[in-house]
């Protein structure tokens, strides 16, 4: 019953007739797209904290992807050996595909939904500020939007990512302020002043972040139009 509601959900959320759609499903799902956004984080995370906080907060989100990553990857893929939609046997006939991109054979669960996911998660917390929550959930959104698009994962790929991705960032966070205590209290210092978020990040600093996104995402859409 589960699977067929996911064979059926994935197959009404895969691919269009538009190739204006297809281009923003190519482009946003590819890494190099998203570098400049990293960099403008590098940027925050650097203007915001002194050498250990930088080197901490850095190792933390390369654990969260890390984690996220390597227990969909190397340990749930070839365990559950899913196939992925366009492999399956009983649907890849019926899925739409964009430049004849059908990923690996195993899905389950998915690494874009883990990864982003765990890095939105693990900022929001770290960052506490509103808007970008919302920009950064966005954006993990996106990436599972543009997977299910490629019809290289199922939607129960993606929820399982997305949930795993979560409890990733939950525990990267606790952890690192178990063992660095000192970054917690900085932290809770300075947003006490005015002009610094919840978690202490200036709030100029993120208000470019968001702004790096949302240019992100013109871009995006005006590539598209070029497909």
């Amino acid at each position: 019953m589960l699977q067929s509601l996911d064979q059926t959900l994935t197959l009404w959320l895969n691919g269009s007739h538009s190739l204006f759609a297809d281009g923003i499903a190519w482009t946003a799902t590819q890494t190099v797209t998203w570098v400049p956004v990293m960099l403008l984080l590098l940027y925050v995370i650097i203007r915001n904290n002194d050498l250990k906080g930088i080197a901490v907060t850095l190792t933390a989100i390369g654990l969260c992807v890390l984690l996220a990553d390597q227990v969909a990857s190397s340990i749930f893929k070839p365990l559950v050996a899913r196939y992925r939609p366009t492999n399956d046997p009983e649907l890849m006939y019926m899925v739409d595909v964009v430049n004849a991109y059908r990923g690996g054979r195993y899905g389950f669960f998915s690494s874009h939904a883990a990864n982003t996911m765990a890095v939105a998660t693990f900022l929001s917390l770290l960052v506490r500020q509103r808007q970008l929550t919302c920009w950064l959930v966005s954006w993990s959104l996106l990436n599972c939007w543009t997977r299910v698009y490629l019809g290289v994962h199922y939607v129960g790929d993606l929820m399982t990512g997305l949930l795993w991705g979560i409890a990733v960032g939950f525990m990267v966070h606790y952890a690192m302020y178990r063992l660095f205590p000192s970054l917690q209290n900085l932290a809770k210092r300075r947003a006490a002043l005015a002009g610094f978020t919840a978690g202490g990040y200036s709030v100029a600093t993120v208000k470019m972040l968001i702004a790096g996104l949302l240019a992100t995402y013109v871009a995006i859409t005006v590539s598209a139009a070029f497909f």
